[in-house]
């Protein structure tokens, strides 16, 4: 899948992005396993804890639609790379594999590119949980 497309994506969530407080619009978008496309934006709630990242939503919107593995996500917010926060990476990690790729977009068009394990070492998944033939 074109990367453009990944970024077009992205960049309509931003567009739409509930961030009265903040002012940090972010957008998301997600490449299932299936080559299909689910976007999020962040959405802001006065009592700032209740709040959903864009990241967050997106993979809602993947799981509602039946995607289950992450093949890409692509986030965007300001001039710098915006990077999941703790709690996102997490659930990335929920979803993601040894392959999945995690793509931070800056203001001027520079792309990282990370897997998993680069921004969360160490971690734990549902691969962890799954029951051991006996």
């Amino acid at each position: 899948m074109d990367l453009r497309r990944l970024i077009e994506a992205a960049r309509a969530a931003q567009g739409n992005a509930y961030a009265p407080y903040s002012g940090f619009a972010v957008g998301a978008a997600i490449e299932d396993e299936n080559g299909r496309i689910h976007r999020g934006a962040n959405v802001e709630n006065a009592a700032y804890p209740l709040g959903h990242c864009a990241e967050s939503n997106a993979i809602g919107a993947m799981v509602v639609a039946g995607g289950r593995t992450i093949r890409r996500i692509l986030i965007l917010g300001g001039a710098a790379a915006c990077p999941p926060c703790g709690g996102c990476r997490q659930r990335i990690r929920e979803f993601a594999d040894a392959e999945t790729r995690i793509l931070l977009v800056a203001g001027d068009g520079g792309v990282s590119d990370y897997r998993i394990d680069d921004l969360l070492p160490d971690s734990f998944g549902p691969d962890l949980f799954r029951p051991t033939q006996g």
